[in-house]
């Protein structure tokens, strides 16, 4: 496994050379965070963020994400337009070296939690979600936790308006149009497409979800089955659905998983409530999806995704630098044990 942690650039208060000190990690997962969504991004960007990795002894061999404009996913005319930008932004990631693309189809919001800081009993705090607080949420006034500055309030009902007439039919075609839009490229330059299960894996205000579960893997793959089309296996999105076998996927999809999200969470309910937590303890059975992918020959980028804020951290919520640093050292030791075997 090639060991990754997520960076967002100058804006980041976790620098560099203390991502560099954790012990065997080689890569550094990051964006262009400053450009809208559609646009072509300036090389002369990535070339600079490849720079700076490089001068901490990182590569810069992942992107998370190239955004998805809504046009394509509601499959709008214009969608032509927003393909040919994406497909110039691989050609640009993969001149600089890049080779994994964790991107996500999932409407509007790309995550969802009703509360950014959670507080554990040992004094930690994390994101968390609970339906009884979602279940208060009025979708014609929407103030959620991380999204309240991402659109206007007009630009947001617009858009959930017009999803109303996308089913999830709908929404997987216009999936499976932009994957073989992208496809040759992806092949030409020897980029891998990593799609983000949806976080969490059900539909939410009535907008249409299609990457949920084992059945939307299935159909996905069969539908385009190019080797470059391929799953970020995010435990915590996936593992939030309790009808999903985390160990059972791990196994069946291993050598289509390019990019780990090892991610632990606790359910706090019998239905679909949960809050995160550290990578080692939680309702995942991380020791045994670790398991079963190195037993089937998963070889790809892993990043300890979501910790805590611990030790009087006040990090952006699920990214602090203590709680991800102590997952990466577990993770270690989970796969130094089973790849030695």
């Amino acid at each position: 496994m090639i060991l990754t942690f997520r960076w967002f650039n100058d804006t980041d208060p976790i620098p560099l050379k203390y991502i560099a000190q954790i012990p065997n990690m080689k890569s550094v997962v990051t964006a262009v965070y400053n450009v809208p969504v559609g646009k072509v991004w300036p090389k002369e960007k990535l070339i600079q963020l490849k720079k700076q990795c490089l001068k901490h002894h990182l590569s810069m061999e992942v992107i998370e994400s190239i955004p998805v404009h809504e046009d394509i996913k509601l499959g709008k005319p214009s969608r032509d337009k927003f393909i040919a930008n994406y497909i110039e932004n691989i050609k640009r990631c993969a001149s600089v070296g890049v080779k994994c693309i964790c991107y996500n189809f999932m409407p509007v919001f790309d995550w969802l939690r009703t509360n950014m800081k959670y507080q554990h009993q040992d004094g930690s705090n994390s994101l968390a979600y609970s339906r009884k607080d979602f279940d208060k949420i009025d979708p014609k006034h929407l103030h959620l936790p991380g999204w309240d500055e991402s659109y206007s309030p007009k630009e947001l009902q617009t858009l959930l308006k017009e999803y109303q007439k996308i089913s999830h039919q709908d929404l997987f075609n216009h999936l499976v149009y932009f994957l073989k839009k992208i496809m040759p490229t992806c092949e030409k330059y020897k980029v891998k497409m990593a799609i983000h299960p949806d976080d969490p894996p059900w539909d939410i205000f009535g907008l249409p979800r299609v990457v949920s579960n084992e059945k939307d893997l299935d159909k996905m793959f069969k539908a385009v089955p190019s080797k470059c089309n391929g799953l970020t296996f995010c435990t915590g999105s996936f593992g939030a659905g309790r009808f999903n076998d985390l160990v059972h996927m791990a196994n069946k999809y291993a050598k289509r998983i390019y990019f780990l999200h090892a991610r632990n969470i606790q359910y706090t309910d019998k239905k679909d409530s949960f809050v995160e937590t550290g990578h080692m303890v939680g309702s995942l059975p991380m020791i045994k999806i670790i398991k079963a992918l190195v037993k089937n020959g998963f070889n790809g980028y892993v990043r300890p995704d979501h910790g805590r804020n611990i030790w009087g951290e006040n990090h952006k919520p699920g990214y602090g630098l203590y709680d991800r640093a102590l997952g990466a050292a577990y993770l270690n030791g989970v796969f130094a044990s089973l790849e030695d075997k």
